[in-house]
């Protein structure tokens, strides 16, 4: 089942959260420093009207609370603003008498100056004699000796600071309410290309393995996992398709193989029991019989022998590794042909001039490999051509492009081209027979592969050998490979490189 979007857990609720609280952080923390600023600016300004109020008047009698004439102060004119001045005696007792009045209520005073914790000449807060206010206060000294309080009500500081929390607090949850909503829209649209890759990867699952993720941008993370995950998948479809061919193949190697091998089985079994249960056959019968069963038995034994081989070159090939000639190698698979097959065209040429003179051609290998492909390939050509279409066997060197060791229009080879411009050594082998047709010479390097089945069973063939030989150029790290047209011939060439200085 498909998790919900914003589950509990979810990449997509965890950014949200993550970017609110990141948010969330840092209103709280300029909020604060702006709290602080604003209280350290408020009370800044208390504290200079306290340190510039004058000292108590001189002819005032703190005593009596009375002013001494002949200079007194105007009516209703007693001390500018809020200001309160309170007084300690000489014993250190404070007085009743103070100055300044208002609705205010008063700070909350010590009876004693050894209570008072403000030192002299310095500034402290106290709190108000009734309800919740506070007071800003600073001691000095009248000029009469006698210690002075100058107070000052924080009514305004704490009014303002405490509008300051209230606002910062609205403020903050307005801004999380943004960022929450603000910030599941912006990560919805950021995370949108991983829910096309989660809705693709659905659908691959579901069976449709030629969905790829769109608008794989290489510019942007995801943008570049969409390509990696692209990349993989069309590794994975690819390795799922060599699989099934593979398969495929396989199946069809053991059916092929199974029939080659049931053809021999019965005759033999057939001209057996034809001998067993018919011991007064004459003796002529009794020997074509008993030839029958050799030749199918031989027959098997050369099927077997070469599906043995194919094992062993799939696997892990022995060769012998030694410089070869491959001039000697063309002319003897040459002079065998002509023993077999007295009469017939055969010649052999340089690769590039047929009038030119033939050149020492050497590489690394094991002869007797690199004998058996040339002579599967000549007899191919015998077998396949009419009685008197030539045969031509050419040898030389050669650099890998079109001409040879790499691909092309109607070439055929099971193995990968060669790098262009190596220097390579080439043998060919070219007849001029009726060719091939393209749908037929692209299977022609199958395992049982034939073009004529029932000719090439007169001719004794398996169909393996031109497999076999394209196994074992491969693995001398050339390849095989065929040129043919209808009309135009056959042309095999078998591609190596230079021997190993």
């Amino acid at each position: 089942m498909r998790a919900l979007p914003g589950g509990p857990g979810s990449l997509r609720r965890r950014l949200v959260l993550g970017a609110t609280a990141l948010a969330a952080a840092a209103v709280l923390a300029s909020q604060a420093i702006g709290y602080v600023v604003m209280r350290s600016w408020l009370l800044g300004q208390v504290d200079e009207q306290l340190r510039g109020f004058p000292p108590a008047p001189r002819h005032f009698d703190a005593s009596s609370g009375r002013r001494e004439p002949p200079h007194p102060p105007p009516d209703g004119a007693e001390l500018p603003s809020e200001f309160r001045l309170y007084f300690y005696d000489a014993s250190g007792r404070l007085s009743p008498h103070t100055l300044g009045r208002g609705p205010k209520s008063a700070p909350r005073l010590p009876r004693t100056l050894a209570e008072l914790d403000v030192r002299p000449g310095g500034l402290g807060t106290l709190p108000a004699s009734a309800g919740d206010g506070r007071w800003r206060v600073r001691r000095g000294t009248a000029p009469d000796g006698r210690v002075v309080l100058v107070a000052l009500p924080m009514d305004t500081v704490d009014g303002a600071l405490s509008r300051l929390l209230w606002l910062n607090a609205v403020v903050l949850a307005l801004t999380l309410a943004a960022l929450v909503v603000a910030g599941r829209w912006v990560v919805r649209l950021g995370l949108l290309p991983l829910t096309r890759m989660e809705r693709t990867a659905e659908e691959i699952t579901a069976g449709r393995l030629d969905e790829r993720v769109a608008d794989a941008d290489p510019r942007t993370e995801i943008g570049r996992l969409g390509g990696v995950l692209n990349a993989m998948l069309e590794q994975l479809q690819g390795a799922l398709r060599e699989h099934e061919s593979s398969e495929a193949r396989l199946r069809r190697f053991v059916a092929d193989a199974g029939h080659e091998l049931r053809t021999p089985l019965t005759s033999i079994q057939g001209f057996a029991e034809l001998s067993l249960r018919h011991a007064e056959l004459p003796a002529r019968q009794r020997a074509a019989a008993d030839r029958l069963i050799r030749q199918n038995a031989e027959r098997m034994s050369v099927l077997v022998d070469d599906l043995l081989l194919l094992a062993k070159l799939d696997q892990e090939p022995v060769y012998r590794s030694e410089t070869v000639d491959l001039l000697a190698i063309a002319a003897d698979a040459i002079g065998t042909a002509a023993v077999r097959h007295p009469g017939r065209p055969i010649g052999l040429k340089p690769l590039h001039d047929d009038t030119g003179e033939l050149e020492l051609v050497e590489t690394t290998g094991d002869p007797h490999r690199l004998r058996q492909v040339l002579t599967n390939l000549v007899s191919n050509a015998l077998a396949h051509t009419p009685s008197g279409a030539p045969i031509h066997v050419r040898v030389g060197t050669a650099r890998a492009g079109p001409a040879c060791g790499g691909d092309r229009d109607g070439r055929v080879s099971p193995s990968p081209p060669i790098e262009d411009g190596t220097r390579v050594r080439v043998i060919e082998v070219a007849d001029e027979g009726p060719g091939l047709a393209p749908d037929k010479a692209a299977h022609l390097f199958e395992r049982f592969y034939r073009v004529d089945p029932s000719r090439s069973r007169d001719h004794g063939g398996s169909g393996l050998g031109l497999a076999i030989a394209a196994a074992i150029a491969e693995n001398h790290g050339g390849r095989l490979e065929l040129d043919t047209a209808p009309g135009q011939g056959c042309t095999f060439r078998l591609v190596l490189p230079p021997a190993a200085s």
